[in-house]
């Protein structure tokens, strides 16, 4: 209960209460972008000066992790979607990608909740946290790809949007703003990084309640689109998260021996999907499928689980991988 009484989590409830109520409460239409510029250049400086006392090299097996990730998830994905759930092929390639992708939101909610329990974990996650969103839109094109044919209905031009997409992959806003500020952080000299720190740093917390009360008002929008998506999927959008928490599990502590506080910052990671980057990629590459599946199951189904749920548990779960040694 009481990783569950996290200021920033009962701010996700109150956004979804206020909005199950249709209360008039809401927020100025730019300060979403204002504030997820906000966080995701706090959390690149915070783990651009964590990198300072940490070997570069260490960090190459989280890289290969994040990739392994991005690539496998997307796939696994896939497979249950078609195979079990039926769901049409375009549709299950755009909801794919996003499984293999990840939720920055998910991940501050996880370094909110470890920082008020005092609980230390490593820099490396952050890495992961900006190359997984590339590889998993590069997927869920290849699936698209796939699907078309398979449909019978190959593009013309469709080379050329997979080159134009997987440009788009690496020069993401969100990628940019967390490599280019952990590079900052990295080299700034500790004076003048001194002078930002209040800012970045003092109010983060308070800026990511913010963040949450308005996801919370936006996840609550989407439960009245539960019935166009159907029992499967929303039972997919809860059990993928599952899936993808038991490979980050095994992977942050038995490959990349994690503390505590990593492993289930890489298991939030696993288990996360994209509600930023992707679905704007994936509308944009497979226009034929639904966004109403893809959205209501990133916004409505995975990211409330993994806030509520999710999160606490995955924590509970690496403490007794601890304690098992």
């Amino acid at each position: 209960m009481s990783s569950l009484l996290v200021p920033a989590i009962l701010f996700f409830a109150l956004g979804m209460f206020a909005c199950l109520i249709k209360s008039d409460l809401k927020f100025p239409p730019d300060m979403h972008k204002m504030i997820v510029i906000y966080l995701l250049v706090g959390i690149g400086l915070h783990g651009g000066r964590a990198f300072i006392n940490s070997p570069i090299g260490d960090a190459l097996p989280a890289v290969f992790a994040a990739f392994g990730f991005g690539i496998g998830l997307p796939i696994i994905a896939y497979i249950i979607l078609r195979g079990v759930g039926r769901i049409n092929p375009l549709d299950s390639a755009a909801i794919a990608a996003h499984y293999g992708s990840v939720s920055a939101g998910t991940y501050m909610t996880a370094v909110a909740m470890l920082n008020s329990m005092n609980v230390t974990y490593e820099a490396y996650p952050v890495i992961m946290l900006a190359i997984m969103e590339s590889p998993a839109i590069m997927i869920g094109l290849v699936l698209a790809g796939y699907s078309r044919k398979i449909m019978g209905g190959a593009k013309k031009g469709e080379k050329g949007m997979m080159g134009h997409l997987v440009r788009e992959a690496f020069t993401n806003g969100s990628i940019l703003l967390l490599f280019l500020s952990m590079g900052i952080g990295y080299v700034v000299s500790e004076p003048s990084y001194h002078k930002i720190e209040p800012f970045f740093e003092g109010i983060f917390m308070g800026v990511l309640c913010l963040f949450l009360a308005d996801m919370g008002m936006e996840a609550g929008k989407r439960i009245s689109e539960f019935k166009k998506v159907g029992v499967f999927l929303v039972c997919f959008g809860v059990v993928m998260p599952i899936i993808g928490a038991c490979f980050g599990m095994l992977v942050g502590h038995y490959y990349l021996q994690y503390s505590v506080g990593g492993v289930t910052l890489v298991t939030v990671l696993a288990a996360s999907c994209s509600y930023i980057a992707v679905p704007p990629a994936m509308r944009l590459a497979i226009p034929e499928a639904n966004p109403s599946f893809y959205l209501t199951l990133s916004l409505g189904v995975t990211f409330p689980f993994n806030i509520v749920i999710g999160v606490p548990t995955y924590y509970a779960i690496a403490q007794y991988l601890a304690g098992q040694g």
